[in-house]
């Protein structure tokens, strides 16, 4: 890994923290943030090469804390492909967590659902994805590392420790492959209807490139989505960015006691 300031600049104010899990927050998912202890926060604009969170609903900060004793650091919110046409936005904040000794990645975002029985306000766990964007974060990447390796890309072990979770806690947890479109429009019921000919079963604007990214630092991956919406031609809804936040709200308290079972189960 090139030198990396960012790294240099949180491990010098964190006092030897060694966190193994990290989370990235996606839209209407701030509100975990308030379960961590111990906090140490710092502004993503105070932090070399990370992007400005430029969507409402990403508050744009990494808080270093603890919850269930687990060490662990929170991106509070990410950038987009369709905020700068750049599809590796994300490719500092990631390299910062692997630097920082992170070995598990648990990426949360918000999504439109192809399934009927995942209605909004329900949670997904992702089992595989489609890039349907055609593009790659590891574009121009010349070390033979960029051919990653994507069979598995959602960590078996961490997905039955999700399931272990829900089930302990009595959530329900759907499955399924999580879709990329790059946004920032919302898809045509034509784009939905063929997203399910191809195997999707939620689709979003995110989360793809950071799981390509995350796998090429060797990180560990599990991905949770909130349903917000029907996906285009499965309702009457219309779709609207505040509509998605509103309905991120009825599945945080899920997704907040989902997350803290998982650590708590982490160790295990």
């Amino acid at each position: 890994m090139k030198n990396n300031k960012a790294v240099e600049i949180i491990r010098s104010k964190v006092d030897g923290r060694h966190p193994k899990v990290a989370i990235i927050l996606g839209t209407g998912l701030g509100p975990f943030a308030e379960n961590i202890e111990n906090k140490i926060i710092f502004s993503y604009k105070d932090l070399p090469g990370f992007p400005d969170a430029g969507v409402k609903g990403h508050a744009g900060q990494l808080i270093m804390g603890q919850i269930n004793d687990i060490e662990i650091v929170v991106l509070q919110g990410r950038a987009h492909y369709y905020e700068s046409g750049k599809p590796d936005i994300m490719r500092i904040p990631i390299e910062t967590l692997h630097g920082l000794g992170c070995e598990t990645l648990l990426l949360t975002n918000a999504a439109g659902s192809l399934l009927p029985e995942a209605q909004p306000g329900s949670v997904m766990m992702l089992t595989d994805h489609i890039n349907f964007t055609g593009v790659s974060p590891l574009f121009g990447e010349t070390e033979t590392s960029r051919f990653v390796n994507m069979a598995d890309a959602y960590n078996p072990s961490l997905c039955d420790k999700f399931r272990d979770a829900a089930k302990t806690m009595n959530i329900t947890l759907h499955e399924g492959v999580y879709i990329w479109f790059c946004g920032p429009s919302f898809e045509t019921p034509a784009e939905i209807q063929a997203a399910k000919l191809l195997g999707a079963d939620a689709v979003g604007m995110s989360t793809v490139p950071e799981v390509i990214l995350a796998r090429f630092y060797g990180l560990n991956v599990a991905a949770v989505s909130i349903i917000t919406n029907m996906a285009a031609g499965m309702s009457d809804e219309h779709l609207t960015h505040a509509h998605s936040i509103e309905n991120a709200a009825k599945a945080t308290n899920d997704l907040q006691t989902l997350l803290s079972e998982f650590l708590l189960q982490y160790n295990k």
